[in-house]
């Protein structure tokens, strides 16, 4: 089933993996992991936030953090929640990318970004003229991309009338389907992308998975034989989102994408020897 797949694009994800740890991760210890990183070939690094520190206190220095970054070709991306930290991000330079999180769940989107849909869709009006005007590509994160825990209708058809309505109204590079709690199936993986890919063949599609310890594979082997071809991944499994419930559902490990895709023969772009190195730091800071 993945025969037909060459190769695979990773965006690493240390900005979801740090954002729900309460204990202070200090600056230089960021630095030092997040240019690690940025020696291992990933396409895009999501490296921090700009949203408010009442809500993500862990990422506040952000700003700080990137000033201490080294040059890379990887591309590096950052999280906004509104216009304020939107604004604040498109004047970096550096950052390439400007990740917006869009709830088709009303009930997740209140939770997360503390606003409606409708207000959302304002907001990315203003966000898409933002990153036009900034040379920024803009990637929405799709949350309840796989499922719905809270009793609202939810489909694959429903994922695929939010992508052609808000592809239709804003200069979007990319969607990420999420799966904000872990709730995907290798079904309802598949189903989506799928649908998306035959309907929008020219817009390009990731998977941000959320995932149970033991269903990476069948997710991975799912998502690909729907024709998805790039995937979010954190070095451990870290993360997940502290606005969706108390037990956080960790990302989809960045170790058990390299072996499915290893053992699978699908070419990638990490260099093994930095990989390990920064997998080491990583241990000191989760």
């Amino acid at each position: 089933m993945t025969n037909f797949l060459k190769a695979i694009q990773i965006t690493e994800c240390p900005r979801d993996a740090m954002q729900g740890i309460q204990n202070w991760i200090a600056t230089e210890q960021k630095v030092s992991y997040l240019n690690a990183l940025l020696k291992c070939g990933f396409d895009v690094l999501d490296f921090g936030s700009f949203v408010s520190p009442k809500a993500i206190p862990q990422l506040k220095d952000s700003a700080a953090v990137l000033a201490q970054l080294d040059p890379s070709p990887t591309q590096l991306l950052a999280i906004v929640a509104n216009i304020r930290g939107a604004a604040e991000a498109c004047s970096h330079e550096r950052i390439a990318i400007i990740g917006y999180p869009f709830s088709i769940s009303e009930t997740f989107q209140l939770r997360n970004a503390n606003a409606t849909i409708a207000q959302a869709l304002i907001d990315l009006q203003q966000l898409s003229n933002l990153c036009k005007e900034h040379g920024k590509k803009l990637r929405v994160y799709l949350s309840m991309g796989f499922g719905n825990p809270y009793n609202e209708a939810w489909s694959a058809a429903l994922v695929a009338q939010w992508v052609e309505k808000l592809h239709g109204e804003f200069e979007i590079a990319e969607f990420a389907l999420s799966d904000t709690i872990g709730c995907a199936t290798a079904t309802s993986a598949q189903a989506v992308f799928t649908t998306l890919i035959q309907q929008f063949p020219s817009l390009r599609f990731a998977a941000h998975l959320h995932v149970v310890q033991g269903r990476e594979a069948a997710l991975i082997k799912a998502c690909i034989a729907g024709g998805c071809q790039h995937f979010d991944t954190a070095i451990g499994g870290f993360g997940g989102c502290p606005m969706a419930k108390e037990d956080l559902t960790g990302n989809l490990s960045t170790e058990a994408l390299l072996a499915y895709v290893q053992k699978a023969q699908i070419k990638h772009s990490i260099d093994e020897v930095a990989f390990e190195a920064a997998r080491q730091i990583s241990t000191s800071i989760f």
